[in-house]
């Protein structure tokens, strides 16, 4: 019940913020016109939201929310004109890049820190399909992008030595899977906008997510859907 907790409460949220828009509008207690105008606050906040409940550990999804939902909000109420975003958006672009590279550096200078050797995988899956199969006793983290398409990470050929690895996700209109032993325990700390994260292991009731997890998934799940499986 608790994995789904994100996704239900992102989620929720926007259907009740929307919904009260609606009610302020129909009852003429707001002009409609200027309430749209704050919707990009509420993906701000969620955004805040996430960063905080990882404890930092999700940051490119959290993060490029809060960019592009704050630049609109700023449009919306007057201190950006207009034609900013049309010129200027390009840095949105360089803000994702850069937040990959921060999380690199992060879990590599963890890495170092602990003594071992980095064990990392990329899956990056544009309008097609990319999955990896990594062999390793000492898998430290890694990244999975799918826009468009499908991305996925077999891990069950690998070990954690020094916990737990990260796995970064990026699910835009497209699905990210991740395979892991049975044995192991998940953490997830992914934001969902429209989106979904599903734990289908078996029997995923009954096992301890949040003590001492052998690997934490976190990230973003836009239009599109994160799987763990076993």
């Amino acid at each position: 019940m608790t994995r789904n907790l994100s996704s239900r409460f992102t989620t929720g949220t926007v259907i009740v913020f929307i919904g009260l828009l609606l009610l302020l509008s129909t009852t003429g207690a707001v002009e409609m016109q200027s309430l749209w105008g704050w919707i990009p606050a509420l993906f701000v906040l969620i955004g805040v939201w996430a960063l905080v409940r990882s404890e930092f550990r999700n940051l490119v999804g959290p993060v490029m929310i809060i960019a592009i939902a704050g630049t609109f909000l700023l449009r919306n109420i007057g201190p950006l004109p207009d034609g900013v975003i049309g010129t200027w958006w390009p840095l949105f672009i360089v803000l994702f890049g850069l937040l990959i590279m921060v999380n690199r550096s992060r879990r590599r200078q963890r890495t170092r820190l602990e003594g071992h050797s980095s064990g990392e995988v990329t899956a990056v899956a544009v309008f097609g399909t990319d999955e990896r199969r990594p062999v390793t006793e000492r898998f430290t983290g890694g990244e999975l992008v799918a826009v468009f398409g499908d991305a996925r990470l077999d891990l069950r050929d690998t070990d954690v030595k020094a916990g737990p690895a990260m796995v970064e996700t990026m699910a835009v209109f497209g699905d990210a899977e991740v395979r892991v032993p049975e044995e192991w325990n998940v953490k997830l700390e992914t934001l969902n906008v429209f989106g979904a994260t599903t734990d289908r292991r078996r029997d995923s009731d009954d096992r301890t997510t949040t003590d001492d997890p052998h690997v934490v998934v976190t990230g973003l799940s836009l239009f599109g859907d994160i799987e763990v499986r076993d």
